[in-house]
């Protein structure tokens, strides 16, 4: 078990900072890689045509994925099950490509294909389907195109291709995180947790960040997501409790410290808190 979940950045010498890959090539040139837990600073579109068994995204095993698609954000810890025989595509890209805009950038934080605040996304695809004609059109432009109109092409193609996937997602039931201040807060509040959750775990600490009153980041986080500040807090800190739990061989000792616990004790009281079991027995059950 190593020492660390290990982390990717994408591939450096792209011009442009998305990639489409057959997932033989990828399971078969990179298997040692992904079949360990790992993440990565971008996210991932998968075409599953012909589809492992499991595969397994922040504990989560992944059933029947056959003709879907599956989207994983960016620094989520996946495992890619061994297999012989899947077949399909992967689509790979970075914030840097897709955002033109800071408006951008917040589309795609507050998409509910990625989103750290709703289950992973998973679309069943039609023979006929869009969606599959959206994802071949980028692949086309992607390896037969190469002049200075291709990025501003393939920017466009993405967006299109998330925006019908988000139609998608909204016809089987998920609802659009409504838009407004109450998202733009919690949306800023994730991104400085993300950031601090080992050293800073007060909501006053990041409410004063965000220029707002505890009382009002409140409201906002409830309204957006249905979870306070301090509940995302927790939440935050277990999810990568977990990661380094199972996926690593550091002590118990050692990942209370790297989370910001003074004392063992403290870490192990609120683990067990929150999942019902001691560290050491949920290394031991996973």
């Amino acid at each position: 078990m190593p020492v660390s979940i290990k982390s990717y950045d994408f591939k450096p010498g792209f011009r442009h900072e998305i990639e489409i890959l057959p997932l033989e090539k990828l399971y078969l040139e990179s298997s040692a890689d992904v079949s360990q837990p790992h993440r990565t600073n971008f996210y991932h579109v998968f075409w599953f045509q012909k589809a492992p068994k499991i595969h397994l995204v922040d504990f989560k095993p992944l059933h029947n994925l056959e003709n879907t698609l599956l989207f994983v954000n960016k620094d989520q810890v996946q495992t890619f099950q061994h297999s012989q025989k899947v077949r399909g595509k992967v689509l790979l890209f970075t914030d840097n490509f897709f955002a033109k805009s800071h408006d951008d950038l917040m589309v795609l934080k507050n998409s509910i294909l990625f989103n750290d605040f709703i289950e992973t996304a998973v679309i069943k695809l039609l023979k006929d389907s869009t969606l599959v004609d959206c994802f071949q059109k980028i692949e086309q432009e992607f390896v037969f195109r190469d002049d200075e109109y291709t990025h501003d092409i393939l920017q466009t193609l993405l967006h299109t291709f998330l925006l019908h996937c988000e139609r998608e997602r909204k016809k089987i039931g998920y609802q659009e995180i409504r838009k407004g201040a109450d998202l733009d807060y919690t949306t800023l509040y994730k991104d400085l947790l993300n950031l601090h959750y080992k050293s800073l775990k007060s909501v006053s600490g990041y409410a004063s960040q965000i220029n707002v009153s505890e009382k009002r980041l409140t409201q906002a986080t409830t309204k957006a997501v249905g979870k306070t500040p301090k509940e995302l807090i927790d939440e935050r800190v277990m999810l990568e409790a977990k990661r380094l739990i199972v996926h690593t061989n550091q002590s118990i000792k050692q990942i209370g410290y790297e989370l910001g616990f003074d004392e063992p004790t403290n870490f192990i009281k609120f683990f067990k808190k929150h999942v019902g079991s001691t560290p050491i027995e949920f290394r031991e059950r996973h």
